[in-house]
């Protein structure tokens, strides 16, 4: 199987799991209490040159975030696999923007790992990386990629209990 098909099937198999329960958004989260955000997104992926040939494929990402999250994301993805439906992905992004009406901005570390065609995808906010009004932000994203390539997304976090 070719590199790129295959980083793109683990890519759309790791999006496609749903690791978190889909409750509606809550407007007016207390500080501190857990809160779902959800939309759509929109994402770019373009192959960076790679001069290296160590067999790991290099990208930018990005992103248009709509919906509870609203603004715009820039990454970049470090890639490799099998030919025999294996690979993993790494990725950073860092986001700016409102959540939920709060400006700010927080970065994003993905970690996708596919062994034998069975995925796993944990997406995580950066430690102490939250700006603005998102200052102190945790919490986790999972992507959702539908049968006509549209993508979503459920972020579940928490902002820290100001007094």
């Amino acid at each position: 199987m070719p590199r790129q098909t295959l980083i793109t099937l683990l890519l759309l198999t790791l999006g496609s799991i749903s690791l978190l329960g889909q409750n509606g958004p809550e407007k007016s989260p207390e500080k501190g209490a857990t809160v779902h955000a959800t939309g759509p997104f929109d994402v770019k992926i373009a192959a960076q040159d790679d001069k290296l040939s160590d067999g790991i494929s290099r990208m930018l990402l990005d992103k248009q975030y709509h919906g509870d999250l609203e603004g715009s994301s820039k990454g970049q993805m470090l890639a490799t696999g099998s030919a025999k439906s294996s690979g993993v992905y790494v990725a950073i992004e860092t986001f700016t923007g409102t959540l939920q009406g709060k400006p700010g901005g927080f970065a994003l570390h993905h970690t996708g790992i596919m062994t034998k065609g069975g995925p796993s995808l944990t997406i995580s906010v950066v430690p102490d990386s939250g700006t603005g009004q998102l200052s102190g932000i945790s919490g986790k994203m999972t992507i959702n990629i539908a049968p006509d390539g549209k993508h979503s997304y459920d972020f579940e976090y928490s902002l820290p209990k100001t007094d």
